[in-house]
C-alpha cells in the first residue's frame, strides 16, 4: 500500500469520508438503474441523480436542468467542442489557449483535421492569456471560445470572468475547463458568463470515472449535437446508464466545496506561502512558476538550477508524492507544453516540477515535505550542505 505524504492534488484528490458514506448506499442496497423509474428500485435511483444534479446546480449558480453527467472532463469536454462544432456549421472558427489541457487541445485538432480554423493563443511568463489579444482574434465566424478557469501544472487562474464577458458582447459561446476550480466554489456560470463548463469529481475530493457538462439553458441557450448515439439517457448527448453511485458522490463532493471550499483555499494558501519562504531561504536559485497573486490555493511550481524532476521525485517517492508535470502525460518523457509555451524549451521549462496539498494535508505535512525537498534539492545540485530553512 502507498505511504507517505500525498502532495499532488491537482492530478487527483482522495475521496472525501463524507462523500463515500453518501455513495455506499447505491453500492449495496440502492442499486436500481435510475432509468427504471416505473419500479422502487429504479426510482430511488433516479430521485438521487436528480438530487446530485441540484446540488451541482447550486453550487456553480447554474439550473439543475443545466448539468449533463458524463465519465469526466475529458468527455465533458469533447462533447462540448464537438457538439458546439456540430451544431454551429455556418462557423468554422475556434478560439483556445497554447497551456490548455489535450482534453482541450486534441478536439481542435480535429475540428482542424475537419477544415475548422483554430486560433491557440500565447500566454506570458506568468502563464496568462492576454485579453486584448483575445478579443482580436475573435471574428463573425468565431463559434466558441475554450479558456480553462485554472492552469493544473503552474496553478495560473484566467480572467474567466472577463473573457466571458468579451464574448457574450460578441455573441461567442464561452467554454470553461473548469477541473481545478471545483473544490474552492469558484465558479459562477451567470456572473462569469460562462455557457459551457466542464467539472470533474475527483479534483474535488469525489470518486473518478465522473464528471459533469454544463450547458446553459437561458439566453444565450446552448445547442450542442450529439457525437455519440444509443438510449438517449441525458438528453441523447451522454447515452449510456447513469452511474448512480458515482453520481452521488460527485453531488456531496460539490455541495461540500461549496460550503467548505473557500475556507480549505484560506487554510491551503497560508501552508503554501510558508513552504514557498522555505524553499526561498533553503533552495539557491529557486524559481516559481505561474502568476504569484491570481493562482489557485494549492498549487507550487518551480524549478531548481541542476535538478531534474524526475531525479528528485524518484529519490523522494518513498516519503513524498508530487508531480513533474500533468499526470495525463507521466509516460511520456519531454518538456511540459504547458512551461513550453511560457518560457519556451528552455531549462526552466525542464526543470518544473509541482507540489499540490490537499484538504486533508497537515501543517506538519508540508514542513516534513519541505525538510526532505530541501535537502535532497541540494544534493542532487551538488551543494556542498544540505541548507534546512526555518521560518
Amino acid at each position: 500500500m502507498a505511504g507517505g505524504i500525498y502532495l499532488d492534488h491537482n492530478a487527483t484528490t482522495p475521496v472525501d469520508p463524507r462523500v463515500r458514506a453518501a455513495m455506499l448506499p447505491y453500492l449495496e442496497e440502492l442499486f436500481g438503474n435510475a432509468s427504471s423509474v416505473e419500479h422502487a428500485h429504479g426510482h430511488a435511483a433516479g430521485q438521487a441523480v436528480d438530487q446530485a444534479r441540484q446540488q451541482i446546480a447550486d453550487a456553480i449558480g447554474a439550473r439543475p436542468n443545466e448539468i449533463l453527467f458524463t465519465s469526466g472532463c475529458t468527455e465533458a469536454n469533447n462533447i462540448a467542442l464537438l457538439g458546439a462544432a456540430r451544431s454551429h456549421p455556418d462557423k468554422r472558427h475556434i478560439v483556445t489557449s497554447a497551456i490548455e489541457h489535450p482534453a482541450v487541445l486534441e478536439p481542435c485538432r480535429a475540428l482542424e483535421r475537419d477544415g475548422w480554423r483554430v486560433t491557440v493563443l500565447g500566454v506570458d511568463e506568468a502563464g496568462r492569456v492576454d485579453l486584448a489579444e483575445l478579443a482580436a482574434s475573435l471574428c463573425d465566424e468565431t463559434a466558441l471560445v475554450s479558456i480553462m478557469a485554472a492552469n493544473n501544472e503552474v496553478g495560473t487562474r484566467q480572467p474567466i470572468a472577463e473573457i466571458g464577458a468579451i464574448c457574450a458582447q460578441r455573441d461567442i459561446l464561452f467554454h470553461c475547463d473548469a477541473a481545478q476550480i471545483g473544490a474552492y466554489g469558484l465558479l459562477d456560470v451567470e456572473r462569469d458568463h460562462v455557457h459551457l463548463a466542464s467539472l470533474s469529481a475527483h479534483k474535488a475530493y469525489g470518486p473518478k470515472g465522473i464528471g459533469a457538462l454544463y450547458i446553459r439553458s437561458r439566453r444565450p441557450r446552448v445547442r450542442l449535437a450529439p457525437i455519440q448515439f444509443g438510449g438517449g439517457q441525458e438528453r441523447g448527448l451522454r447515452p449510456g446508464t447513469l452511474n448512480t453511485p458515482a453520481i452521488v458522490g460527485m453531488g456531496e463532493a460539490m455541495a461540500l466545496a461549496a460550503r467548505q471550499g473557500r475556507k480549505d483555499a484560506e487554510r491551503l494558501s497560508g501552508m503554501v506561502a510558508r513552504m514557498r519562504a522555505r524553499f526561498e531561504a533553503g533552495i539557491a536559485g529557486v524559481l516559481f512558476n505561474g502568476d504569484p497573486e491570481r493562482r489557485i490555493a494549492n498549487n507550487l511550481s518551480m524549478s531548481i538550477p541542476g535538478v531534474e524532476p524526475l531525479a528528485l521525485i524518484r529519490r523522494l517517492r518513498e516519503e513524498i508524492s508530487f508531480s513533474a508535470s500533468s499526470a495525463c502525460a507521466t509516460e511520456k518523457i519531454e518538456t511540459s507544453p504547458v512551461l513550453v509555451a511560457m518560457f519556451g524549451d528552455t531549462a526552466r521549462a525542464r526543470g518544473a516540477f509541482r507540489i499540490s496539498p490537499g484538504r486533508f494535508t497537515t501543517a506538519e505535512d508540508m514542513d516534513r515535505a519541505s525538510e526532505l525537498i530541501i535537502a535532497e534539492s541540494n544534493r542532487l545540485a551538488g551543494s556542498p550542505t544540505a541548507v534546512t530553512a526555518t521560518v
